[in-house]
C-alpha cells in the first residue's frame, strides 16, 4: 500500500525547531503558535492505543562501537587484532565476550548478538544514514536524503488517527543528532526530544504536566483565542491543515496539562534500588527514563551514548589521534555494561519483552588491525598530545549490534565473522535487512510501502533488505 504525503504541510517556515523549541518556548510563545509552529507537534500524534502497541528502543553508539574488543572477539588472531582483553564466557555456551562486559555476559541469555552486520559506507554521515534510513549511498552528506525509520513510524502510524495516550509517539532521551532526521516528512514527524543529564538532581522537563491550575486556565484562554482570531483564516483554507491545527493544538494542551505526561518524565518515581541497578550517571539514568516512557505509551524512543562518559571526544570514534582505543573501551564499559543490562532486564522483568524490542548498535565497528598515531590532545582516554597511542578506525564491512525482547528468541548469536574479524561472511546482513527487521517488529510491512518525496515521487521506506528470520518475535 502507498501512502500519500501531503507536502503542503512542509513547507519551510518560522515556527518552532521541533519539541525542543516548544519546550523553550513556554506558554506565553504556545498562545501565540500558528499553522506552521503546531504543525511541527505533529510528532506528537500517532496510532491510537487500543491495544498495545509495540515498540522500540533504540541505544545509539555514535562513531562505532568495536566488535573485536566486545562482543566478537579473536582471541586466536595475532597482537596486531586481537587487543589486549581477555575473553570471558557468557550465559550462552559457546559464545565469550571480552571481559569488558562481565554485566551483559551474565544475561546473555536474555538477547541475541548479531555478529555479521555489513554496510557500505566507511563514513560517518552515510554510515548512519545507511543504518537509520536504508539510503545505499556511499558518499557523506550534510543532512540526509531519506527520512530514518523512527521519523517514517511516527508518520505512519499519525495516519492511523490520534493517540488516546498523553505522550508523544516519538521521543528522543539525548537523541542522535547527526546525520539523521525527517527529510522530506518535515520536522513534524522528528522526536520530542529530551536533553541534558538525567542524573543530575535538579534535572526536569519544562512545561510538562503544569499543575497550577491558574496557568493552565491562562493558557487555556490564550488557545481559545487565538482559534477565535483563526476564523477568517479558515475560508481560505484550501489544504484543510487547519482542521488538522485544532487536533495538533488538543494534543499540545494535553501534553502541557496532564499530570501523567509530568510522572512519565519523572526519575524520583522509581526506587533508589532501581536507579542504582542502571548506574548513577547519564547514561543509566537516560535508559531508566527510555524504559518509564515506552511503558507509559510512547512507541518510539532513541538514545545516544555520548558526552564525557565515552572519554575526551564524547563519542565512540576511537582513532589513535582520539582515544587510546583500550583505554577509552575501559573508560566506558562500566557504564555501559551497567546501563544496557539493566535495560534489558528491565524489559523482561517488567512484561515488557513481547511488546517492546531493545536494539543496541552504532553505524559499523572498528578496523581489526591496530594502527598507532600521535594523540591530537590530552583527556579521558587520551595521551597528551603528540604522544603515539593505539586506535582503531572505521570498519563497515563486519561489526555486531545486540537485539533484546520483541518476543524474538535469544540466548544465542547469528552469523560469523573472519579470523581476524574483517568480513562477515556467515549469515551476513545488511542495513536494509536491518531496518525491515525493526519495522517488522512496529507492524509495517517495508516491502510495500512507499511515501512521496519533495517531487512527489513514490519513494519505499527500504529499497533493499528483508526481515531476519531469528529475529523476528
Amino acid at each position: 500500500m502507498t501512502h500519500p504525503f501531503n507536502a503542503s504541510s512542509n513547507n519551510a517556515c518560522p515556527g518552532p525547531d521541533g519539541r525542543r523549541g516548544f519546550m523553550k518556548m513556554g506558554l506565553a510563545g504556545f498562545a501565540s503558535l500558528s499553522l506552521p509552529g503546531m504543525l511541527r507537534l505533529k510528532a506528537a500524534s500517532a496510532a491510537p492505543q487500543t491495544g498495545e502497541k509495540t515498540a522500540v528502543i533504540m541505544v545509539w553508539q555514535p562513531g562505532g562501537c568495536s566488535h573485536i574488543d566486545t562482543y566478537d572477539p579473536k582471541p586466536q588472531a595475532g597482537s596486531e587484532y586481537r587487543g589486549p582483553f581477555s575473553t570471558i564466557p557468557t550465559k550462552v555456551p559457546g559464545m565469550h565476550f571480552t571481559e569488558l562486559l562481565p554485566m551483559q555476559a551474565k544475561i546473555a541469555h536474555k538477547f541475541t548478538v548479531l555478529r555479521s552486520m555489513r554496510q557500505g559506507a566507511g563514513g560517518h554521515p552515510a554510515g548512519s544514514m545507511q543504518m537509520l534510513s536504508g539510503d545505499s549511498d556511499t558518499r557523506d552528506k550534510p543532512k540526509p536524503r531519506l527520512p530514518d525509520w523512527m521519523s517514517v513510524t511516527n508518520y505512519l502510524r499519525s495516519l492511523e488517527g490520534p493517540r488516546t495516550v498523553p505522550l508523544p509517539a516519538y521521543v528522543g532521551v539525548n537523541p542522535p543528532t547527526s546525520y539523521n532526521g525527517p527529510a522530506y516528512l518535515g520536522d513534524a514527524y522528528s522526536p520530542f526530544s529530551v536533553t541534558g543529564d538525567p542524573n543530575l538532581p535538579n534535572f526536569v522537563v519544562p512545561n510538562i504536566g503544569l499543575t497550577d491550575q491558574t496557568e493552565v486556565k491562562h493558557l487555556g484562554r490564550r488557545a481559545s483565542l487565538r482559534q477565535n482570531l483563526d476564523t477568517l483564516e479558515r475560508a481560505f483554507d484550501q489544504a484543510g491543515e487547519l482542521q488538522a491545527l485544532d487536533e495538533f493544538e488538543t494534543q499540545a494542551m494535553t501534553l502541557l496539562t496532564n499530570p501523567k505526561t509530568k510522572d512519565a518524565f519523572d526519575l524520583s518515581k522509581e526506587d533508589d534500588r532501581t536507579r542504582d541497578r542502571y548506574g548513577r550517571n547519564t547514561w543509566g539514568q537516560q535508559l531508566l527514563l527510555a524504559r518509564r516512557l515506552v511503558e507509559a505509551g510512547v512507541e518510539v524512543l532513541t538514545s545516544s551514548l555520548r558526552g564525557p562518559l565515552c572519554g575526551r571526544v564524547q563519542n565512540w570514534d576511537d582513532h589513535a589521534v582520539n582515544h587510546h582505543v583500550f583505554d577509552a573501551l575501559r573508560f566506558r564499559a562500566q557504564a555501559y555494561d551497567q546501563a544496557v543490562s539493566a535495560l534489558i532486564e528491565d524489559i523482561y522483568d517488567r512484561g515488557l519483552d513481547k511488546r517492546v524490542l531493545v536494539v543496541v548498535t552504532g553505524e559499523f565497528g572498528r578496523t581489526p588491525k591496530i594502527n598507532y598515531q600521535p594523540s591530537t590532545g590530552a583527556g579521558n582516554a587520551s595521551a597528551p598530545a603528540g604522544t603515539k597511542q593505539p586506535g582503531r578506525d572505521h570498519w563497515p564491512r563486519a561489526f555486531s549490534n545486540i537485539w533484546a525482547g520483541g518476543g524474538i528468541e535469544t540466548g544465542r548469536f547469528i552469523g560469523g565473522t573472519d579470523k581476524r574479524g574483517e568480513d562477515s561472511i556467515e549469515r551476513i546482513c545488511s542495513a536494509g535487512d536491518f531496518l525491515s527487521t525493526i519495522y517488522h517488529h512496529l507492524g509495517i510491512d517495508s516491502s510495500k510501502i512507499a511515501i512521496k518525496d519533495f517531487n512527489g515521487r513514490p519513494t519505499p521506506i527500504v529499497d533493499h533488505g528483508k526481515p531476519i528470520p531469528e529475529l523476528i518475535g
